[in-house]
């Protein structure tokens, strides 16, 4: 062009809409654009030499792309050498998946405390106190029903009045458990918990904990030290820890500890059933003769010993399979349990969602405000060491101190279904009293309020 009027003003790039799916025709672009920048910087000398940030950003200002899609892109790129196509359909976590177990729980205590001011939990009364309560996320009805539902909780309707209770065969395990771990300690059998956890390369916190001051898994849970969460808090690689317990401190030898390989949010896809038997053989030898072992439901600890049918079985396979399915009880054994036994020991399962029964929770919150005070690198070697003088750090009295919490936790379960019973027999009464005042035609109390 001779003259600077022939130049045609070429319109700056449109950005690309927030949330707008980048194809592989706009990936591709954006390699191209790349690898001509990188040319142009070889060819001319002369040109400023642009770090790989600045690049990113030039790159995002020809394309109109966002900065972390072409990232995203590049390194996608460089790692296999090639761009895929995006999963244009967005994968949605459901309200369970986003409320995590720590909350749940403390849903569940929230309802049990209900109980024990003698005010009948009902959904609305719960709904206002849940949403009112800033460390709890903030619940619609259908929502609060589903998570209801899979803490096994039913609405129960006795004529004008209702309220929440816990599902009977719930009820049944909580108080097997708490009648067993009753009875093993007045046998004076070494009780022994075991349980897992995450720890975080970047794992810190701006102010120190003290020991004495955590009473609880809710308040270490509000102190920032809470172990039921499913997301990990800090960023970068983590570690997957795995140790066990009793009133004797932490059993020396019993830690297991390795990095995380997947990007999982919930630490519990980390582990698995061979995973965990190995560990579990290891282990017992270092456990006291006819010794408790207490543990949750996770999946991995509950492998059944016998296998259940699937498309591959053959005809014979399955047919045996029948045959011993008839005398089930028999042989629906798990896996460790078995192994257990075969060693002079005995596994107890914790009910679903009651972590606040297992002592090691308290003992896993001091562990991770030792690495998180100390960890000054955020180097995952580091980390695993400050980890192992954690454990260290965890003295036989501070485990003899969570113990004794966990008793008065479990004093309060037993409280509560007394309470729970005499109330529900009080509001039964009272409806009988109601219909007979109906039958006989006064209806004083027919503004009786309820939900």
């Amino acid at each position: 062009m001779d003259n600077m009027e022939d130049v045609v003003n070429i319109s700056p790039a449109r950005k690309n809409p927030r949330g707008k799916f980048v194809g592989t025709a706009q990936k591709k672009i954006i390699i191209n654009v790349y690898k001509d920048k990188i040319k142009q910087q070889l060819d001319n000398p002369t040109l400023p030499k642009l770090g790989f940030r600045d690049l990113i950003v030039d790159i995002s200002r020809t394309t109109g792309i966002g900065q972390r899609t072409i990232q995203t892109t590049l390194g996608e790129y460089k790692k296999e050498g090639t761009v895929s196509s995006p999963n244009k359909k967005k994968v949605r976590p459901t309200i369970l998946q986003k409320v995590d177990e720590f909350d749940k729980n403390a849903i569940r205590q929230k309802i049990h405390n209900f109980w024990r001011n003698r005010e009948v939990p009902t959904i609305p009364k719960m709904l206002i106190a849940i949403n009112e309560d800033d460390s709890l996320p903030n619940l619609k009805r259908t929502s609060f029903q589903l998570i209801l539902k899979d803490l096994q909780f039913e609405y129960v309707k006795k004529n004008r009045n209702s309220a929440l209770l816990e599902r009977e065969d719930l009820i049944t395990w909580r108080r097997n458990y708490l009648f067993k771990i009753r009875h093993y300690r007045a046998q004076n059998r070494p009780i022994y918990y075991l349980d897992e956890t995450w720890v975080n390369a970047g794992e810190t916190h701006s102010r120190t904990w003290m020991d004495t001051t955590v009473t609880s898994t809710r308040d270490a849970h509000l102190q920032g030290l809470t172990t039921g969460q499913k997301a990990p808090s800090g960023k970068g690689k983590r570690l997957i820890v795995l140790h066990i317990g009793s009133s004797d401190g932490f059993v020396p030898g019993g830690l297991l500890c390795f990095e995380s390989k997947t990007n999982s949010a919930d630490y519990h896809d980390e582990m698995n059933g061979d995973k965990f038997y190995e560990w579990f053989v290891k282990t017992l030898p270092l456990l006291k003769p006819n010794a408790i072992i207490v543990m949750d439901n996770a999946s991995y600890h509950s492998v059944k010993k016998q296998k259940i049918p699937v498309m591959s079985w053959n005809k014979q396979a399955i047919i045996d399979w029948l045959e011993i399915k008839k005398i089930k009880k028999k042989h629906d054994t798990y896996v460790i349990d078995e192994l257990a036994k075969d060693n002079g020991k005995l596994v107890l399962r914790l009910p679903p969602y009651h972590c606040e029964l297992n002592p090691i929770e308290l003992a896993w919150s001091s562990v991770k405000s030792y690495v998180r005070t100390h960890n000054k690198t955020f180097k995952l070697k580091d980390v695993m060491e400050l980890l192992q003088k954690g454990v260290e750090h965890v003295s036989p009295d501070m485990w003899k101190n969570f113990i004794e919490h966990v008793k008065k936790v479990e004093d309060k379960f037993w409280d509560l279904e007394h309470i729970t019973d005499e109330i529900m027999d009080e509001l039964s009464e009272e409806d009988e009293r109601h219909v007979l005042t109906i039958g006989t035609g006064d209806t004083s109390s027919s503004d009786y309020d309820s939900d």
